[in-house]
């Protein structure tokens, strides 16, 4: 989901709830602490330099229970960020702490706000000799593998 997409998201709830990919609730008393960019500048695995950037959402819970982030507040701390750090409209990631902090994408079913699992991946398959993964619809074909 971009920043613009949760903007407008926003604008038509009266609360907010994030769910987690077990179907759980962040407990609705969390807040989120940060929005910033995060940019990643690296190499992969066959040598090719990359970058992505995206907008990262912290969500924090604590022992404060008399307070709730409502829609319109999060719509101005997204704004402020927008003006200060001049955000773009990114995809969005947002940090939530289990065990340890984890890294979720970002959806959403017309109620609650979807936390979803993020994967590793090789982005230089043909250099490490790893093959493309076939999807359901190419391996069912005429030559296809797992039929």
């Amino acid at each position: 989901m971009k920043l613009s997409e949760i903007k407008k998201h926003l604008s038509n709830l009266d609360q907010i709830a994030f769910m987690l990919p077990n179907g759980s609730l962040v407990p609705n008393h969390f807040h989120v602490t940060e929005v910033g960019k995060i940019s990643k500048h690296f190499i992969d695995c066959g040598g090719t330099v990359r970058t992505e950037n995206v907008i990262n959402f912290q969500l924090w819970e604590a022992d404060d229970y008399n307070h709730r982030l409502h829609p319109e507040k999060l719509v101005h701390i997204i704004e402020l960020s927008e003006k200060v750090l001049g955000l773009e409209d990114l995809d969005i990631e947002v940090e939530y702490q289990g065990e340890t902090i984890g890294k979720f994408g970002l959806d959403f079913d017309g109620t609650n706000f979807l936390l979803t699992t993020k994967q590793t991946d090789c982005l230089a398959r043909e250099s490490c000799g790893v093959p493309e993964l076939e999807t359901a619809d190419s391996c069912c074909e005429p030559g296809g593998t797992c039929c």
